[in-house]
């Protein structure tokens, strides 16, 4: 690609970003209920979670071995907010080329003269400021109504946060190719948000999972962003979590190219069968 050819790209994808950012200031509903769930979705688990530990907390020293802390709230906080992170990321990058499909623009926008990854390089750049500002609104919520406190670096959970949007939206990407194909994203958003409620220790310690279930957790990303997020919060900084940025790293740039990958072959797949247009 040229340096003319180049900049038209990144117009293309800076034009996408703008469309989706703008539809997100006209119909701000949204804010309502990133501010509502996470203090709603957390709600019966803490409840349950406070019923499990006994009249006295006596079953308290159990889940600390566990979880290696007696904090159960700021626990089961942390893993649900950063469950709807990726919960709302699953819905808006996958469905966008859903809406695409549904709205009879997908199959134009692809005439354009470029590389079809502008769509997704622009849907990613949108999702991923809005992700960051949803979460942010998030964190700010669940500290007010349950007293979550960060007593850990602020700068490692910042980086913490940061590093994990690649492995996030690369997930994301792999996911919204799929959805092209099936032409359908609830039934899909289901299942692998399923998955990941069971084998990234969302709600409870992995700790108490069978030894196949754990190797299986110890490879999704989000299992280290979870369990390291809950480090910091409970007091950690840079070297307490540096296995984990590692692990991001790395992994957060295997998943977006593992994503690019399959968002070009399923363009090459469609494109030959003739079955771009249909929705």
């Amino acid at each position: 690609m040229d340096e003319a050819s180049g900049m038209h790209y990144w117009r293309a994808v800076m034009a996408v970003a703008k469309r989706w950012l703008t539809t997100y200031i006209r119909y701000p509903t949204w804010v309502i209920s990133v501010l509502l769930w996470p203090v709603l979705f957390p709600f019966g688990y803490v409840f349950s979670m406070r019923a499990l530990a006994g009249p006295t907390g006596e079953a308290l020293s159990s889940f600390a071995q566990l979880a290696g802390t007696t904090d159960y709230v700021t626990f089961l906080v942390t893993g649900t907010t950063f469950w709807m992170w990726f919960n709302i990321m699953l819905w808006g990058l996958g469905g966008s080329f859903r809406m695409e499909q549904l709205r009879g623009t997908l199959e134009s926008n692809w005439l354009a003269p470029l590389p079809k990854t502008f769509l997704a390089v622009g849907v990613f750049l949108a999702e991923a400021l809005m992700g960051l500002v949803q979460l942010s609104m998030s964190m700010l919520t669940i500290a007010l109504v349950y007293g979550v406190r960060l007593a850990g670096s602020p700068w490692a959970l910042l980086s913490l946060i940061l590093i994990s949007i690649p492995s996030i939206y690369g997930t994301g990407l792999i996911f919204a190719s799929l959805v092209l194909v099936a032409k359908e994203i609830n039934g899909l958003i289901f299942f692998v948000r399923g998955l990941i409620t069971v084998f990234c220790g969302v709600t409870y310690p992995i700790a108490v999972l069978p030894g196949w279930m754990q190797s299986v957790s110890r490879v999704l990303p989000l299992s280290h962003s979870v369990s390291a997020v809950r480090a910091v919060l409970a007091g950690g900084g840079f070297g307490t979590i540096a296995g984990q940025l590692r692990y991001l790293a790395v992994s957060g740039a295997v998943l977006m190219a593992l994503g690019f990958l399959a968002y070009a072959i399923i363009q090459r797949r469609m494109l030959h069968a003739g079955t771009l247009g249909q929705h």
